[in-house]
């Protein structure tokens, strides 16, 4: 192996980890690659199983939720990235973290189901039940569940993954981001053929946009609930 690999691509890495949190805690938000890739796949586990927790203790069943076969959901990773990468320097102004939380995620939120329902006309969460929901896609519940868990996240969550990561050689963490983007990028290119669906997964609620994809650029001209249409999605998705 190149003796200078590391050097090149982890860059910061090479510094000691007391430098780097020196870095860090002086506002600059100077971080290698595979900081980002550890806590996106750490975080979207942890989604992952705060929901498959969630449906033990109220559907009493075990349901593998998401639209991936493996053990995690992107939105979670995404949208803890994204906050600390945005918010890393509010950890002291929890109010101000618990707003913006509930704003970028409520977005983030919006327009993952807006374009999983266009691409594949079915919908891994419906609040159409709840409060003060906007298309079944976001809701005033799970907005202030947000903001919680933003604060979480910034103010308790990161300070222990940085204490964790830290620990870490480097070789330890390329291994693991290796491991990691392989096994996820299998499961993405799986789940772009045929998404993980089922009970208590995700609901049949095709919309226009993903009927004229699927039946060949054709508008259909029966409703969307109905028995034919309902038929052709699932002879689509088996």
């Amino acid at each position: 192996m190149d003796p200078h690999f590391f050097r090149r691509y982890y860059p910061v890495t090479i510094k000691s980890a007391q430098r780097e949190s020196d870095l860090i805690m002086k506002g600059k938000n100077i971080r290698p690659f595979d900081y980002y890739a550890l806590l996106f796949f750490t975080t979207a586990f942890a989604g992952w199983l705060w929901e498959v927790l969630l449906y033990l203790v109220t559907a009493h069943t075990f349901v593998n939720r998401g639209v991936y076969m493996g053990p995690y959901l992107p939105i979670y990773g995404t949208g803890c990235v994204l906050l600390i990468l945005l918010l890393h320097r509010l950890r002291r102004h929890p109010v101000s973290v618990f707003a913006l939380s509930c704003i970028l995620c409520t977005a983030l939120e919006y327009f993952s189901g807006v374009w999983l329902e266009w691409k594949w006309g079915i919908r891994w969460w419906d609040y159409s039940g709840h409060m003060c929901n906007v298309n079944g896609h976001i809701c005033l519940t799970s907005s202030v569940g947000f903001g919680l868990g933003g604060m979480l996240l910034i103010c308790v969550f990161q300070p222990v993954f940085n204490r964790y990561y830290h620990r870490l050689t480097i070789a330890m963490r390329a291994a693991l981001c290796v491991v990691f983007t392989l096994i996820f990028t299998a499961d993405a290119a799986y789940s772009a053929m045929k998404p993980h669906t089922g009970e208590l997964i995700s609901t049949l609620r095709p919309c226009i946009f993903a009927a004229d994809r699927l039946l060949y650029g054709q508008r259909l001209l029966i409703e969307p609930e109905s028995a034919v249409f309902r038929q052709h999605w699932l002879n689509k998705l088996i």
